[in-house]
């Protein structure tokens, strides 16, 4: 199933809708601002909170914790150095290793396991830049994966943000 992430553009509080391909809305992410640490919240239509995202602090690389029910279910970094592999390492609570590979620069990737693609994600089909396509491939895990993509999102455009401050 095809889900799409629309960030709202000219808000007060960086915020973003997930829906279905019909446009139905499923999820808010809102990005808690004033807090120690990056968090953002996925709420359902009826305001319950389904999963967050943390940014740990005081790591040497980006390290985002992915927990539903106060708990963590998956961990996403980014490899300060890459000779070769994956930029991203993501490992799962129940002991799964995805990748994450593709086009990074251009928002074209897919998360995988082993040899077996559970998700792509995709902004090549729309022509507004704060849009994205997550085609999920194995549903039982589709709010994780949606998850997931947001993380790349946002650690892609940390990175962005600090090659620019640190001209």
């Amino acid at each position: 199933m095809r889900y799409l992430v629309r960030d709202r553009m000219l808000a007060f509080h960086e915020e973003a809708w997930i829906e279905t391909e019909h446009r139905e809305k499923l999820f808010k992410v809102d990005r808690k601002l004033l807090r120690l640490r990056t968090t953002f919240d996925l709420v359902d239509t009826h305001g319950n909170q389904v999963a967050s995202i943390v940014k740990k602090a005081f790591t040497l690389h980006h390290t985002l914790l992915i927990k539903q029910d106060g708990e963590v279910v998956g961990r996403i970094s980014k490899r300060m150095i890459r000779i070769f592999g994956d930029r991203f390492k993501v490992s799962l609570r129940d002991g799964r290793r995805l990748r994450v590979a593709g086009n990074l620069w251009d928002r074209e990737f897919d998360i995988a396991d082993g040899d077996t693609t559970l998700a792509h994600v995709s902004r090549r089909w729309f022509s507004i830049r704060d849009a994205y396509a997550v085609d999920v491939m194995h549903e039982p895990d589709a709010l994780l994966l949606i998850t997931l993509a947001v993380c790349v999102d946002h650690i892609l455009e940390d990175r962005k943000d600090e090659q620019l401050t640190n001209l």
